[in-house]
């Protein structure tokens, strides 16, 4: 190889679907580089990753596991990412700032789509990727087609990197395609070196063919050698490996078994020799050689021994404990580590550190210099699922506030939604599970406890005829009395047209200075209607009244006005209106149908659906659905789609509801309005 390995600290982050096996990769790499004297188990409770309490009562990761460690004298970060799509945006925040992704899967062709979203991710960010195959010991394994599916979903080629030696349905170990070498997996010790088996050499043959047309695409001088059928020299294959890795050109393809420590060497070896250098890294998002110090944070922790954790990769430059940044002063320095964070009094170019105490420094900001610069953060994900929440013991509002605000900088995709209308605070996230850690972790790291329901579904009520009512506040209990008068008339309007008051007084009925509280007693009334929700396109008029001249006074007025509206509203003919979204479900065009059966089981009304604009093989699906039918969408649609279906919303128009369904909406609102 031309190039020399890159001796700054680099770093990799392990992403893939639910269940792939990325946290026993992590434990077989930290096995394999001596951070650890004994490879842990997700079934026995002691990996390094998935160690919080969340984590080990689901057996899955549900925060990154940020580790440091040492290959042959060389510094790695491995951040090991949840696989499941509810906590999808600390994977993609990780990805941001690292070198490469590990991206890990199984070898069961069915499930070869649970990548593609991840894969379009990291293509359309140009972000170096290679693919491990985990589980290559499971019986029956495809390779083949597990190969033919993920070529399906992957924008760039896939490059397999060895061949399979197999001993009946067992791959007991693989040769490497570059050096031509075999191995056999040796458990717990380096792989042994042996002879290509002769029943494998014609089709090691073809694959290494294979491997270098695919090089050849991205290099005129490996092309001139293959059509003078000229071997190429080793080093050259490596650097061109290399360097259609670092451009996102190729995916290198390898394969192994993590719980049992096969592939693992061969894996440290290519992420050692082919993974970019940080400084190729600060390039590619935006930050060239030079200047001062520049760190990306990409996750934001509040721990209850250090108070708040901003993990950042410094691109370039260094930083030191103690120095000022993002407003405030670095106090502590530390490098994750198995166990205990290891502190610091600086950190180079390529290192992830952890800064203590920046309260002013949120995940994705720049920190140091060309604060404004970089690439684009990735988005917050769009919230899908929501539940209304309350504190536990009454006087906490204020306790729960703080601990939300918490909640949402360690993972933007929560939404916290304060619901004036219905005095309700609503928690959205990505998906049920997603939610269920969030109060757990409330009530276990910040000691707030949380009552929770489904939220209010926004329904509004209207009227369908007019009337003419008279209101009247008349008391007198010592001194000055009260004394308010008024006739109104109430009319419905077109829908969308809200709340119209009208004033028509003349003769001078009702002094000028009254007619505004007459319309704030209208409007506080419509606040909440016959129906017990908020009341929507109507003109009230006010056409006369009456007034004395010791005894008015705006607050007789307003009570007045109420009065009239609670006797005038229910001869109106009040109906009910719920919102109506418009929905946009993407799936993979194969479980195009089932969305389509989705919509029609919730009431909704499906408008078309067409191929999604830059994603090959996915259609997007588009459909009115009522708000009502929401709740638990996105749980129906994972569960039909291998958990990558998705959607997005917005409100686009109120529809009157009858029947059974506006019954119980109105009774449910009933009781709701009772517990109160």
């Amino acid at each position: 190889m031309t190039g020399k390995t890159p001796s700054l600290p680099r770093a990799a982050a392990l992403v893939g679907p639910f269940a792939a096996g990325k946290t026993s990769l992590l434990e077989a790499l930290l096995f394999r580089s001596g951070a650890i004297g004994r490879q842990g188990r997700i079934k026995d409770g002691n990996t390094v990753g998935d160690s919080s309490a969340e984590a080990r009562a689901r057996l899955m990761s549900v925060e990154p596991t940020i580790v440091a460690t040492d290959y042959l004298g060389e510094k790695w970060t491995l951040v090991d990412c949840p696989g499941s799509v509810e906590f999808q945006q600390d994977a993609f925040n990780a990805l941001a700032v690292v070198d490469a992704a590990i991206v890990v899967c199984e070898p069961d062709p069915a499930r070869a789509v649970m990548v593609a979203p991840l894969l379009k991710f990291l293509d359309e960010r140009r972000i170096p990727h290679i693919l491990f195959i985990n589980k290559i010991d499971t019986a029956g394994t495809r390779l083949k087609e597990t190969l033919e599916a993920l070529q399906a979903v992957s924008e760039r080629p896939l490059v397999m990197r060895e061949v399979p030696i197999r001993e009946g349905e067992q791959v007991v170990g693989f040769v490497d395609l570059v050096s031509e070498r075999a191995y056999r997996y040796h458990p717990g010790q380096t792989s042994d070196l042996i002879r290509i088996p002769a029943a494998i050499q014609d089709e090691e043959r073809l694959a290494r063919q294979e491997m270098l047309e695919h090089l050849a695409d991205f290099d005129d001088h490996l092309m001139e050698e293959l059509l003078e059928d000229v071997q190429p020299p080793k080093d050259e294959v490596y650097d061109d490996l290399s360097k259609d890795l670092a451009d996102d050109l190729i995916v290198p393809v390898f394969f192994g078994t993590a719980e049992n420590d096969g592939g693992i060497t061969r894996l440290w070896k290519a992420l050692r020799h082919e993974v970019p250098a940080p400084t190729a890294t600060a390039a590619r998002l935006g930050f060239a050689n030079g200047g001062a110090a520049v760190a990306r944070v990409f996750k934001t922790v509040h721990a209850s021994h250090t108070g708040k954790l901003s993990y950042a990769r410094i691109l370039r430059g260094e930083f030191a404990d103690g120095q000022s940044l993002a407003g405030g002063r670095i106090s502590g320095l530390y490098a994750p580590a198995v166990g205990n964070p290891a502190k610091l009094a600086k950190a180079a170019p390529g290192d992830v550190v952890a800064f203590g105490r920046l309260d002013g420094a949120n995940t994705g900001d720049v920190l140091g210099g060309e604060a404004n610069g970089g690439a684009p953060w990735p988005a917050a994900l769009e919230p899908l699922f929501g539940i209304a929440l309350e504190a536990e013991k009454k006087g906490d509002d204020v306790k729960l506030s703080g601990a939300l605000t918490k909640l949402t900088e360690e993972d933007p995709s929560y939404r916290v939604e304060n619901n004036a209308e219905f005095s309700e605070l609503v928690l959205w996230g990505q998906g049920e599970i997603h939610l269920l850690v969030a109060f757990e972790r409330l009530k276990s790291r910040f000691g707030m406890g949380v009552v929770t329901h489904k939220p209010t579904v926004p329904y509004k009520e209207t009227i369908k005829k007019p009337t003419a009512v008279h209101g009247r506040h008349k008391k007198q209990s010592g001194g000055h009395g009260q004394f308010g008068d008024v006739q109104i008339e109430i009319r419905p309007l077109p829908r969308g047209s809200g709340f119209v008051f009208e004033d028509k007084i003349v003769g001078g009925a009702i002094p000028r200075n009254y007619i505004p509280a007459v319309e704030d007693g209208v409007g506080e009334f419509l606040r909440q209607g016959p129906l017990g929700f908020p009341v929507v396109d109507l003109a009230v008029t006010l056409k006369d009244g009456s007034y004395h001249a010791v005894d008015s006074s705006d607050m007789a007025f307003k009570t007045a006005a109420r009065l009239a509206m609670s006797e005038g509203l229910p001869q109106c003919e009040p109906v009910l209106l719920e919102p109506i979204l418009q929905v946009e479900i993407s799936v993979p065009s194969d479980y195009t149908s089932k969305a389509q059966r989705i919509i029609s089981g919730r009431r909704g009304q499906i408008l078309g659906y067409d191929a999604k604009e830059g994603w090959a093989g996915w259609d997007q699906v588009s459909a009115y659905l009522p708000q009502a039918e929401m709740g638990d969408l996105i749980v129906e649609l994972r569960s039909l789609t291998m958990g990558v279906g998705t959607f997005s919303w917005r409100f686009d128009h109120l529809q009157e509801l009858t029947g059974r369904a506006a019954d119980k909406a109105v009774e449910d609102r009933k009781a709701a309005l009772t517990r109160q």
